[in-house]
């Protein structure tokens, strides 16, 4: 029987640091207020994370980009005129360039009290944040299926996000160490491969039996189904200082699975590669982003990330004109051209202090330069009558 096509719809979560306006200093304890004003503004849309110098904003359910787009901008915006009252600002970066992990406090709530409890350690270290892109695949064994396949490229969408090359004053040498400190927790990295949505069932219903985790939601895999709704929910991407890439991966990721479905449809899907190949992309994307490319298992060779670019544009274009966001696709080529929120960030930190400044002066320099790229919002587009 076939499976009927699906919604394919989308919601975007973006994890926000909050910074003291006057020494770019992570704040260690935002006021109350602050949170209170964002949530009668943005009902429902808005959340604390796990550490208080944390915000979370997530999009309605969205039928098109442009309304993914809209959604997000009214979100970056209200939130950053309301820290901005109390002398902060947003900073949609996925670590602070030189922020001290141990001097940050988690959120006193159960959900986070328990997770502090059982990380120990680990926890603690979460001074980072991510980009979450749900879309909407109603079916439960599709679900399952275009979770394994989907994997395969998942390293070229984290390398396109790449915001976090710094750590606790240090440059780390790596475009994302966000994945550094996240895969310490449990539950993390390439998503495993299951047979079928009831094996699915049957590994989690195992590991909450066991008392190991009250539910799905504690698995951390860089894609997962979503065990609120009926979506799978890409997790491996850093968050974006400037929306348009955000955007640009969102819509890329929308349309690989539109891809992997069509092929189904036709009775065909992607190859599916060991985890441990995909893994070594991970690395890649992880430690490179999109300037040392990436290895095309077919061929059996290092690709530069360009050529790989633009295969995967070409394999979703059908998709892109579906949903109507070719020039969002496109715009990856512009990240690749421009560079990675991490490369201007190392950029910025180097031409500091090339003019003399001390490495403070550098990182401040670059915690003002995500202040400035996270507002930098396109205007919203008002939606049509009727």
């Amino acid at each position: 029987m076939a499976i009927k096509e699906p919604s394919f719809t989308l919601g975007i979560e973006e994890e926000y640091l909050l910074v003291n306006k006057d020494t770019r200093d992570l704040a260690q304890e935002p006021p109350p207020a602050l949170l209170a004003k964002c949530e009668e503004a943005l009902r429902g849309q808005v959340s604390p994370e796990f550490l208080r110098s944390q915000i979370e904003v997530g999009t309605r359910v969205c039928n098109s980009m442009q309304q993914a787009r809209d959604q997000l901008v009214h979100l970056r915006s209200t939130v950053g005129r309301i820290a901005d009252e109390f002398g902060l600002a947003p900073i949609a970066a996925s670590t602070h360039p030189f922020a001290q992990w141990s001097d940050q406090q988690h959120t006193d709530k159960e959900r986070y009290n328990v997770l502090a409890r059982d990380l120990q350690h680990v926890a603690r270290r979460l001074v980072i944040c991510g980009m979450h892109v749900h879309v909407g695949i109603e079916d439960d064994d599709l679900r399952i299926d275009l979770l394994g396949q989907a994997a395969y490229f998942l390293p070229h969408l984290l390398a396109l996000s790449t915001s976090s090359p710094f750590w606790q004053g240090n440059q780390t040498g790596l475009k994302s160490y966000r994945l550094s400190v996240f895969d310490e927790l449990p539950r993390t990295g390439v998503p495993h491969q299951f047979s079928s949505y009831s094996e699915y069932v049957r590994a989690i219903e195992l590991l909450v039996s066991a008392g190991l985790i009250e539910d799905a939601t504690k698995l951390w895999w860089d894609m997962r189904p979503s065990a609120r709704f009926p979506t799978l929910e890409m997790r491996i991407t850093d968050v974006c200082p400037l929306l348009e890439d955000g955007i640009a991966i969102a819509s890329l990721y929308r349309c690989i699975l539109r891809l992997l479905y069509r092929l189904r449809r036709q009775n065909q899907r992607w190859r599916t590669y060991p985890p441990f190949l995909v893994r070594e992309n991970r690395w890649r994307a992880q430690r490179y982003g999109t300037e040392q490319g990436l290895v095309d298992f077919g061929k059996g060779a290092v690709v530069p990330f360009p050529e790989l670019l633009e295969e995967l544009i070409d394999l979703v274009a059908e998709d892109a004109e579906h949903f109507g966001c070719v020039a969002e696709v496109a715009h990856a080529r512009t990240i690749v051209q421009r560079g990675t929120s991490a490369d201007r960030q190392l950029a910025r930190f180097e031409a500091v202090k090339g003019l003399g400044g001390s490495e403070q002066a550098a990182l401040v320099a670059v915690v003002d330069g995500i202040i400035e790229e996270t507002m930098m919002l396109p205007s919203v587009i008002p939606a049509k009558a009727g």
